[in-house]
């Protein structure tokens, strides 16, 4: 490890095959925690490159647990987080909306971070139960098209390495990697990440990882979801090709508002703001998730155009759609726990 550190240092690049052996040794009980924590703070001080984010990607996901899915198109709308918004859970509400209009989404998720209220908070505050088991959420995923895989216990790996992250208190390369390693195979997905000079890199590094179809953005502001309150820089991928676009609110009929009109609280604020937007109720909330939704409509090939997506999206949720599927994960997750008891 301390080679890597070393030329990292240095300022030279690791190329795939390096940054492969680097993050072998990141989980290797056998190397120290000072080790781990230099290494990190290296890369995050020379700046990632697309081929060490998709090494460390494809490592961390070939240690996680692999669940027993049912083989469809699925996709995911998980960020990097970490853009100090102090918004509402964007992308969580916008799971609903997606799978609501059709497309199977396995949402991989973490607790609050650098946020009040992480997915798998604003998920319990809203009735979800997240300690669910490999059966559960497949059938699950099979009945309502929807899951929720709450990150640390499909990476069991990653307890120490996370112990080092919390003791650095700073940004890591594990925040560009983090919506790269959902255990579940994905077709689709739509993922933000708050630096708009790695906007087209994070793309390739989707490229690298097959997907058919993915959309990257960069949030007015530096968010990591599409934002009201400006341009946003997206990146789509579509079969091998990388397309960068702009979009603001207004391209796609929608009021612009600045970020403080949607600032989030704890994960039983988040729930109130979610379940208002579910119920249909119109303003910046709804806005910015009929964005972030249709924008994943978008990425999944449910839309032909961001537009035509949003419009869906915003259909979904005034019809009642999206409350119906909040509904009936929770309403499957009680039948199940009470199967479970009888059995």
């Amino acid at each position: 490890m301390r080679e890597w550190i070393r030329k990292v240092r240095n300022g030279k690049d690791l190329n795939y095959e390096e940054m492969t052996e680097a993050a072998l040794f990141l989980f290797d009980e056998r190397t120290s925690e000072a080790d781990i924590g230099g290494f990190l703070a290296a890369l995050a001080d020379k700046g990632e490159t697309a081929y060490e984010v998709a090494a460390l990607a494809e490592v961390t996901r070939s240690l996680a647990l692999t669940p027993d899915v049912p083989p469809v198109a699925y996709t995911d709308n998980c960020g990097t987080g970490g853009d100090g918004s102090d918004s509402f859970n964007i992308s969580t509400a916008s799971a609903f909306v997606l799978s609501a209009a059709g497309v199977p989404v396995a949402k991989h998720g973490n607790r609050k971070i650098s946020s009040k209220s992480g997915s798998s908070d604003v998920l319990e505050a809203l009735g979800i139960r997240l300690e669910q088991s490999e059966e559960e959420m497949a059938e699950q995923l099979r009945r309502e098209g929807i899951a929720f895989l709450y990150a640390p216990r499909f990476h069991p790996k990653m307890k120490r390495v996370g112990s080092v992250r919390q003791k650095l208190g700073r940004r890591t390369i594990f925040n560009l990697t983090g919506p790269l390693t959902n255990p579940v195979p994905l077709e689709s997905q739509f993922t933000g990440i708050s630096r708009k000079e790695f906007t087209m890199a994070y793309a390739s590094v989707l490229r690298m990882q097959n997907r058919k179809r993915a959309v990257v953005v960069c949030g007015a502001g530096g968010m990591d979801e599409a934002s009201l309150a400006g341009p946003n820089d997206f990146v789509l991928l579509d079969r091998g090709d990388l397309i960068p676009f702009t979009l603001d609110a207004e391209d796609v009929g929608l009021d612009a508002a600045p970020p403080s009109a949607i600032r989030g609280g704890d994960g039983r604020e988040n729930a109130g703001m979610i379940w208002r937007v579910l119920k249909g109720v119109r303003g910046p909330h709804f806005d910015t998730v009929a964005f972030n939704a249709g924008i994943g409509l978008f990425a999944a090939g449910r839309a032909r155009t961001a537009r035509e997506g949003v419009d869906l999206a915003i259909d979904t949720l005034e019809s009642g759609r999206a409350m119906e599927k909040l509904e009936a994960v929770t309403a499957f997750q009680q039948q199940y726990s009470k199967e479970a008891v009888a059995r």
